[in-house]
């Protein structure tokens, strides 16, 4: 058992704190580009968005799959290795598959768009390595900048990394919903449970159009 007292832990939180705002903040002037084309690809898909991933990235394309959906972009999340283990006869060439990887390392996901862009459908790589197996395998390239030193600790626990390719995804979510036009009001409309389902404000009054534009 540590003894490190209160201070000394909180000093710790405090760096942490700092180094995951400091790596999201390296986004900011970096990633727009790719923000744009990702979601313009999107919307010109006629068919779902797929997101895949392993790991923590799964996790995090799990959440994308999620987010894309509430702000109007049809998606769904499969796990790399459901996919590889059958679930890929359930992509069609009419679906976008938008891939999770921070090294390009995952063999699972190296392997999955291989077999995807085989089967003539696209697939976009979100990761910090744009040279690895994983990315060149895949049909198109979304790179983030890379997690600096200690902000992933030993560079393998997912931290900083995580809040950035959630932060990216985020800004691919509202950007797409800017461009499909899709409002607020259709937001509270597709979701009546929680909080949400209660902002008859919003259903009441004109469409609110996507906050900050």
């Amino acid at each position: 058992m540590s003894k490190l007292d209160d201070a000394a832990l909180q000093r710790l939180a405090h760096t942490v704190l700092v180094r995951e705002a400091s790596g999201l903040s390296t986004l900011a002037d970096t990633v727009e580009p790719s923000v744009v084309r990702v979601a313009r690809a999107m919307v010109d898909t006629t068919g779902k968005v797929i997101t895949t991933g392993s790991g923590t990235s799964g996790i995090m394309a799990e959440r994308m799959a999620h987010l894309l959906s509430v702000c109007g972009t049809p998606s769904l999340y499969l796990p790399a290795m459901d996919a590889l283990h059958g679930g890929m006869a359930a992509i069609s060439t009419d679906d976008l598959v938008l891939a999770i990887s921070k090294t390009g390392r995952s063999t699972e996901l190296t392997q999955l768009t291989s077999r995807l862009v085989a089967r003539g459908i696209r697939v976009i790589a979100v990761t910090e390595a744009a040279d690895s197996p994983f990315a060149q395998a895949a049909t198109d390239v979304a790179v983030l900048p890379a997690t600096a030193p200690d902000a992933d600790p030993g560079n393998m626990i997912a931290l900083a990394s995580t809040l950035a390719v959630g932060a990216w995804g985020d800004a691919v979510s509202v950007v797409a919903m800017a461009l499909t036009g899709h409002t607020l009001h259709d937001v509270v409309d597709s979701h009546p449970a929680g909080g949400v389902g209660t902002r008859v404000d919003v259903l009441a009054g004109s469409d609110a159009p996507v906050v900050g534009l």
